[in-house]
């Protein structure tokens, strides 16, 4: 997502293994608490750097559980090479946010207990970072996707908040798969998909999960993937 609308994205997008993951909340109730828990203005977030992949990763509340997801991530990016898949390298960890690509890319610290599920939404968000770098290629895939899918869901939990960004998602989940079965392996990425197709974005999963090769022929014509993180892309902290 841009904000990956799962509300709690993708459960406040989950990362683990262990225990079940709490359920979605609702968006409105997300944002309100979100709200809540944030800083005091002017107060600035906790910045902690390291070498793992070149992130460079600040905890929105310096807590425990964000500094737990940040020396998990920084572990994640020892063990996998994250590189063809890495278009941003300034990262935030804010368990009170909904995960979401931008301004800066914005991790939340429920997966703590599910290393798949934290990959796949960090790359789901690094992904629209690489359809934003592209947007005329991104316009003419979206077309495509419109006539191939009339009609996909808006709205919590089926779809994306409008009907444009639902069919930027088609593109941007198809390629959190791809990124994930390269990372993990497609039984392990199967498994994370079964689990997110539950969860948010649920039509949108299911649909990419059912039939990825009808997204990828599009991604491949609009020369959208394979994903191409160049050396001068893989540099930038942001923007």
């Amino acid at each position: 997502m841009r904000r990956r609308g799962l509300v709690v994205s993708t459960a406040l997008f989950a990362c683990g293994a262990a225990a079940d993951p709490p359920a979605p909340a609702d968006p409105a109730a997300h944002r309100a608490a979100a709200s809540a828990a944030a800083p005091a203005p002017g107060a600035a977030p906790a910045a902690k750097a390291d070498e793992a992949a070149g992130l460079r990763i600040t905890l929105a509340h310096d807590s425990a559980p964000e500094e737990e997801t940040r020396r998990q991530l920084l572990r994640l990016a020892r063990e996998h090479d994250l590189s063809p898949w890495l278009l941003t390298k300034a990262v935030s960890v804010d368990e009170a946010a909904i995960p979401h690509s931008h301004p800066v890319l914005t991790l939340h610290t429920r997966h703590l207990r599910d290393d798949d599920q934290l990959l796949s939404t960090f790359v789901h968000e690094q992904m629209h970072w690489h359809l934003d770098g592209r947007p005329g290629e991104k316009a003419a895939a979206v077309a495509e996707l419109r006539s191939l899918f009339p009609k996909l869901p808006v709205g919590f939990p089926e779809g994306a908040k409008d009907e444009p960004s639902s069919y930027e998602h088609l593109l941007v989940i198809f390629l959190e798969y791809e990124g994930l079965k390269s990372l993990v392996g497609a039984r392990r990425a199967d498994q994370t998909f079964d689990f997110w197709k539950g969860d948010h974005y649920r039509a949108l999963y299911g649909l990419v999960h059912a039939d990825p090769a009808a997204i990828e022929r599009v991604a491949r014509k609009h020369a959208l993937f394979p994903v191409v993180a160049s050396a001068a892309g893989r540099g930038r902290a942001g923007r």
